[in-house]
């Protein structure tokens, strides 16, 4: 099994005018619509001074970037009540300074109050006081209907400052955004289903509007036991997971295998409290897993991206060779994997010849501070479904009816799964369990679209 990536008509016309206009744009979709893609095609492909950020550190792994506090420096806690400018230490101003465009990925993680720290630093560095970012324009990734900001703790100084300073946790509402316009895009085209019924019922669960008909529709194809076995479960409870990996794996004959991480050119640290990868992993021959990582070894293909794997891929180890080389079998083809590396960077100035010009100019480039290297791999007979954002399976077991806390888990949840035909529920799935955030529904129907004069 090998997998092209390759952009539609849609993404390629969107990444043209990320290209040639200067707005500030949210980059949203439904799971599935290519927002990952989409985003690592502009930040490999356009000509523009480019920073990429996300909110979390396995976030930034997984595009390249830096946390959003490490490249603007800032400090923990609630920005708003902070004198920013004495953390505008000099490496961070002439980054900023030779900023065109900010990605941000994950959007949806950001609160109101860190994106206007990021406006603030923006405009201080760059001199550019009265000017929204400081000139910098501001592409933005990532889905509200999905996952929520990083909100403030009650007992957290300053939280009550936040409270009276801003209608809602989310990004749009920072302040920022009363003085320039933010600008929303939709992805439209669905890579991983293609049921009009099942794409119906996903839509209305992520947007709220769902009837008690559709999920009797959802409950009626989901109400049954897998051939499978090993079909995968997505439950919202960590120990759940855990307990239902480890009695799997200790149900293989045979003493399990440790694979260490290797850290190079820093220590664990770096990564935080959230490595990208175990540091710890076991495996049997025999045991069912997950890749976490797309494949390293790309090839071109028609002019498509050609990988062995991709993040979440599921298959199975069929051969422990050493520390570093295990072999996996996916379908029917069996694949040699080593070690893989996430980095840990750091943006910083650089020269470059620019032939349009015939002059030198500054550019940004990514510096490597630390590199975290392991099997890039996961037991996943079963995994939650925080885990599971971004992957696409055939079939999935949801133990998650009755028992959703949060808005938009129950959605990431079932839009995991490319059909009915492969979803089975361990209970129904009920009106409970569909909630949606009030102030995203609010954004979403009010957010202003740009006008591409026929480009969609």
């Amino acid at each position: 099994m090998t997998y092209e990536i390759k952009l539609s008509s849609e993404q390629l016309a969107l990444f043209d005018f990320l290209e040639n206009e200067r707005d500030h744009i949210f980059v949203t979709g439904r799971a599935g619509t290519g927002k990952s893609t989409l985003l690592n095609h502009f930040v490999n492909n356009t000509k523009k001074n480019v920073a990429v950020v996300a909110p979390t550190g396995v976030a930034a792994y997984n595009v390249g970037g830096q946390t959003i506090h490490s490249f603007f420096g800032l400090p923990r806690g609630i920005l708003g009540i902070q004198p920013l400018h004495k953390h505008l230490y000099p490496r961070v101003r002439d980054a900023l300074r030779s900023l065109d465009v900010l990605v941000i990925d994950e959007i949806s993680m950001v609160s109101a109050d860190l994106m206007d720290a990021m406006d603030t630093l923006l405009r201080t560095a760059r001199g550019k006081t009265k000017g929204p970012f400081g000139g910098v324009q501001v592409v933005m990734f990532g889905d509200p209907y999905q996952l929520p900001p990083i909100a403030a703790k009650p007992h957290e100084e300053g939280y009550q400052h936040l409270k009276d300073s801003y209608r809602s946790d989310w990004f749009f509402d920072a302040k920022v955004w009363d003085e320039t316009k933010l600008m929303r895009y939709e992805l439209n085209e669905n890579f991983r289903q293609h049921d009009d019924t099942f794409i119906g019922i996903l839509n209305a669960i992520r947007d709220g509007s769902v009837t008690q008909e559709m999920l009797d529709t959802l409950n009626t194809a989901g109400n049954r036991y897998p051939e499978n076995p090993d079909v995968i479960r997505l439950s919202g409870i960590n120990r759940k997971v855990d307990s239902h990996n480890a009695n799997r794996l200790a149900n293989i004959a045979g003493e399990a295998k440790l694979f260490e991480a290797n850290i190079s050119m820093g220590e664990l640290k770096e990564f935080g409290a959230n490595p990208p990868a175990e540091v710890d992993l076991y495996l049997k021959e025999g045991a069912q897993v997950m890749f976490i990582k797309n494949d390293d070894q790309n090839s071109a293909k028609e002019g498509a991206m050609v990988r062995r794997w991709v993040n979440g891929t599921i298959g199975h180890v069929t051969k422990i060779v050493s520390h570093n080389h295990v072999k996996v079998e996916v379908g029917d083809e069996e694949f040699d994997v080593h070690q893989s590396t996430w980095e840990k960077v750091r943006y910083q100035l650089d020269e470059e010849f620019d032939e349009a010009t015939q002059r030198i100019k500054e550019v940004l480039v990514p510096e490597v501070l630390a590199e975290f290297r392991q099997i890039p791999l996961r037991l996943a007979w079963s995994v939650t479904v925080h885990k599971s954002q971004g992957m696409t399976y055939d079939e999935v077991v949801i133990e998650l009816g009755g028992n959703a806390f949060s808005a938009g888990q129950t959605y990431v949840a079932l839009s995991r799964v490319r059909s009915l035909e492969g979803l089975y529920l361990t209970a129904p799935i009920t009106l409970r369990d569909v909630m949606i955030d009030d102030h995203v529904k609010r954004f979403m129907d009010e957010a202003p679209s740009p006008n591409y004069d026929g480009l969609f």
